[in-house]
């Protein structure tokens, strides 16, 4: 439990060097506070679950009258938002990180296997974020347009693998052909990837970053159990596979 509010709404005395602006103090105040609610907001996906958050609850735990946590957060949508654009620039940066950690660029399975891991490590270090992006609609929360730019940063890290393995030429032994009304609603997609990746490579992306989350999400809700003892070693052959299907050439 944090110290109360003081009566200017900050929590706790402050530490500030004589003469410091007083717009500086209340907005260190406010930084603090607001971290210290998006803290305890966390503690609440891990213990209640995203549909259980409660902005009156977390006043509770920091010691705040509940009307005050509205100065800072207007709404529980609003703290689910700053919590999901948290969580996806999290596993962005990770997911960056991965890809450009490769010495040899070139070496795409090397990229493809880094990205696909390091996601599934941040899921098991961070589950709940993972759960509040990846799992269950939070019943009656509608994400704002701000989360699309920073779930994109995921999704790039992992499409970027896509043009230069059209480059290459991958190819799959039995392609199967792309509907033309398929073909068509693909605009998006490839706007996002970028030129020069046909439509059969492009779907086979599109399935391949569903089947990644759904083997960690498989594996992280406990979906797997009884199946097979050596997750790291699945998960790697579906790396493997994956690469493959999408053209890339059999370890």
């Amino acid at each position: 439990m944090l110290h109360p509010l003081s009566v200017c709404g900050t929590i706790g005395p402050m530490s500030t060097s004589p003469g410091a602006p007083a717009l500086g103090i209340r907005a260190t105040a406010r930084r603090e506070v607001t971290a210290r609610i998006r803290a305890e907001g966390r503690r609440q996906l891990a213990s209640e679950g995203a549909a259980g958050l409660s902005l009156r609850a977390i006043a509770r735990e920091l010691g705040m009258v509940s009307s005050a946590v509205y100065r800072y957060v207007p709404s529980r949508d609003a703290l689910l938002t700053e919590l999901i654009l948290e969580s996806y620039s999290a596993l962005a940066d990770v997911a960056e990180a991965a890809n450009a950690s490769v010495p040899d660029q070139d070496d795409l399975e090397a990229r493809w296997r880094a990205v696909w891991r390091a996601i599934r490590g941040w899921a098991f270090a961070h589950p709940h974020d993972y759960a509040l992006l990846y799992g269950s609609p939070v019943p009656g929360y509608r994400a704002p347009q701000d989360t699309v730019a920073p779930a994109s940063r995921v999704t790039g890290s992992f499409a970027a693998l896509l043009v230069p393995l059209a480059t290459a030429g991958g190819s799959v032994p039995v392609p199967v052909a792309v509907p033309e009304s398929l073909s068509a609603s693909l605009e998006s997609t490839r706007a996002f990837v970028g030129e020069g990746v046909p439509d059969d490579l492009l779907l086979r992306g599109l399935m391949a970053w569903a089947g990644m989350f759904g083997a960690i999400s498989f594996e992280l809700f406990g979906q797997y159990e009884g199946a097979f003892a050596d997750r790291d070693t699945y998960f790697d052959y579906v790396i493997d596979q994956w690469f493959v299907l999408l053209g890339g050439p059999p370890a």
